[in-house]
């Protein structure tokens, strides 16, 4: 469990299938926009359910961490510490989501920086990464200010909504590691 100034970050409990799935589908035309393609059975709750089991399991393996943000309980958010390596490489990729109707308001800069500090203090992991389509300024600017630098563009990398998609990639070092 994470705390911030105005967030609570941990993951999710198996009796909170019901909340995980009204914040999908409430957000279902916004997330689209930057998320790979859904089969139509993800927004059941039998899918998210099955998440919920995948993400636990994943937690246990140490190669997937995925926590939701809540704000004064409500789930307003989802992020996660993805594709976790260890050996020499000890890194990661991060990504989340913020409830349309919150984004700008500074919640998914705070996420990303209390769990990226959690990546670097609790796993000690070595480098974070993360991918943005250009267009997505939003998250751009949410991950330069959590300390993320652009280290260069992938081109067309990663198929959304049956369209390759250019992202930039940023990453972030272990302060400790410099």
């Amino acid at each position: 469990m994470l705390k911030t100034d105005n967030l609570l970050i941990r993951p999710f409990d198996l009796v909170e299938v019901e909340v995980l799935f009204h914040f999908q589908v409430k957000n279902r035309d916004f997330f689209e926009k930057f998320a790979i393609t859904r089969p139509e059975r993800f927004y059941t709750i039998d899918y998210q359910k099955e998440l919920l089991e995948r993400w636990q399991n994943n937690w246990q393996e140490d190669t997937v961490y995925q926590f939701g943000i809540f704000l004064q309980e409500q789930l307003i958010g989802l992020i996660q510490l993805f594709q976790v390596v260890r050996g020499p490489l000890q890194s990661a990729y991060i990504g989340y989501f913020i409830d349309r109707n919150l984004n700008g308001k500074g919640y998914g800069t705070e996420s990303v920086k209390a769990v990226v500090d959690y990546a670097f203090t609790q796993l000690s992991l070595h480098r974070i990464e993360a991918g943005v389509m250009p267009h997505n300024m939003g998250s751009l600017k949410v991950l330069q200010k959590a300390g993320f630098e652009i280290e260069g563009l992938s081109r067309k990398n990663v198929k959304i909504n049956g369209k390759w998609e250019d992202h930039h990639l940023l990453a972030i070092i272990n302060p400790k590691d410099l």
